[in-house]
């Protein structure tokens, strides 16, 4: 891939740079209590002036733009502390699932108003007895007549308080193997039935949830795949969302920790001059170039008009904890001030650290990824797994 732009690709990048620059909010992310407005809003202005979703076809609301354009763009922004978290599942994960499984008539019901931030979507995946395994979830789907009669619980689910709809995943026949008998939907997230509960996290934030059905009926037609090929429509979404969280960036990169070991002393002379602290820096500026390489490659693939594919797991797995230990390494620089702005409100570095292990599980833990290296990208022997070909419903769950 080459990295230096082509002529029409700097004239891109320069239109880009000067519509952000007269248009981009001054906001600090995605924690204030009016960071959904705020983000709607800043959507809406994208999508207006035609900067949304560029890739997407012009009917679903994007610019129909080449890959390389949509990343140069999406590479221009993160210059700014921006709230886009709200459409980070909608644009990145259940699109591309609705783009490759749902009608045509859904496609222009729904995606235009994702791009435009009209509609906010979440992702109904982990439950509390499956953790990161997907396939051991047990949230039931009976069908009644055109309907599906859902039953049961999701957890960790990013922005469900605030979601207008979901992608989801159920078991609708138990007496098939775990990866087989699931069925995928889409919902509206207001349907009768569906119960939302925050969590509190340990940063003091409740930014994930879990959300309970109890005889939720969801129409067929909403239905996303055959009925029992559901693994293999979550795989679209799981493979689009490593790509989505596994670039890197955010706010605990190199660049953080470089901007403030030369603002900050140790032992009287500026924190970067520390051997240390420099041999610290040097690594983590390494695996964040590897992370953009990693990601380019993807990119590549995507000009291509192939599916992201399991090598995004290693940006997932690097990115994650390189942003836990970034924080660390921020709030141990600074001491006590590294913990909190004052009595009452956490440092951005503290929370931060804080939150950096749900980043670790979420989008699937690091064993998870660290399984998905070794066996689909290096092509190593798989684990043993004692349920495999078991039928669900005989799975052993523990003593009875």
């Amino acid at each position: 891939m080459d990295f230096d732009d082509t002529l029409e690709e700097a004239s891109f990048r320069a239109q880009a740079r000067t519509w952000l620059t007269e248009n981009a909010p001054d906001h600090e992310g995605d924690h204030t209590d009016d960071f959904l407005d705020v983000a709607k809003a800043w959507q809406k202005a994208k999508y207006d002036a035609g900067w949304a979703c560029l890739s997407w076809p012009k009917e679903w609301g994007g610019r129909d733009a080449t890959p390389v354009e949509a990343k140069i763009f999406a590479d221009e922004e993160a210059r700014y502390k921006l709230p886009v978290g709200p459409f980070l599942i909608g644009q990145g994960m259940a699109a591309p699932t609705m783009m490759a499984y749902a009608s045509e008539e859904q496609k222009a019901r729904y995606l235009p108003k994702l791009a435009s931030g009209e509609e906010v979507w979440c992702q109904l995946f982990s439950e509390p007895a499956g953790g990161s395994d997907l396939a051991a979830l047990r949230t039931r789907s009976v069908r009644d007549g055109d309907d599906w009669v859902v039953n049961g619980q999701k957890i960790w689910t990013s922005g469900a308080h605030y979601s207008d709809l979901g992608i989801l995943v159920t078991r609708s026949d138990p007496s098939l193997p775990k990866h087989m008998g699931l069925t995928y939907f889409f919902l509206d997230m207001r349907s009768a039935g569906v119960e939302v509960k925050p969590i509190k996290q340990i940063s003091g934030q409740s930014n994930f949830n879990e959300v309970y059905f109890t005889d939720v009926r969801i129409p067929d037609n909403q239905r996303l795949g055959a009925v029992g090929d559901g693994w293999r429509v979550a795989l679209t979404t799981l493979m689009n969302e490593r790509a989505a969280i596994g670039g890197g960036g955010g706010t605990m990169n190199f660049q953080t920790a470089f901007d403030l070991a030369g603002e900050v002393d140790l032992d009287g002379q500026p924190a970067i001059t520390d051997r240390g602290v420099r041999g610290q820096l040097a690594d983590w500026y390494c695996k964040e170039k590897g992370l953009e390489f990693t990601g380019a490659r993807s990119q590549s693939a995507l000009s291509r008009g192939e599916t992201p594919g399991p090598e995004n797991s290693i940006g997932k797995l690097v990115a994650a904890k390189q942003a836990q230990d970034i924080a660390s390494f921020c709030i141990e620089l600074l001491g006590m001030t590294g913990v909190s702005m004052d009595h009452e409100e956490l440092s951005a570095y503290a929370e931060a650290y804080l939150g950096a292990p749900g980043s670790r599980i979420a989008g699937g833990s690091d064993e998870i990824m660290l399984n998905i290296i070794a066996e689909r990208v290096l092509g190593l022997p798989q684990d043993i797994r004692v349920d495999k070909g078991v039928p669900f419903n005989e799975v052993p769950t523990g003593a009875k």
